[in-house]
């Protein structure tokens, strides 16, 4: 499996964890349950997301710097 193709697998699945978390979330509330769990529980997926997003964001930039010092290097 490619890396990157991994990557936005993991990142699919964390955007699925993180949607059930914020459901769990809502429906605390509407019961006025005060576990501050259920309301963390929504942070562990979404500083994932943050990562795995940040890295798919980055990989076009990557690729055009590793062309453009490839391309010098040819020169």
């Amino acid at each position: 499996m490619n890396w990157n193709k991994g990557v936005r697998q993991v990142h699919r699945w964390l955007a699925i964890a993180f949607t059930v978390a914020v459901i769990a979330n809502i429906v605390a509330m509407v019961r006025e349950e005060q576990a501050v769990w259920i309301g963390l529980l929504a942070l562990f997926p979404l500083v994932f997301l943050m990562l795995t997003g940040l890295y798919m964001f980055v990989l076009p930039y990557a690729g055009k710097w590793r062309s453009e010092r490839s391309a010098r290097g040819l020169e």
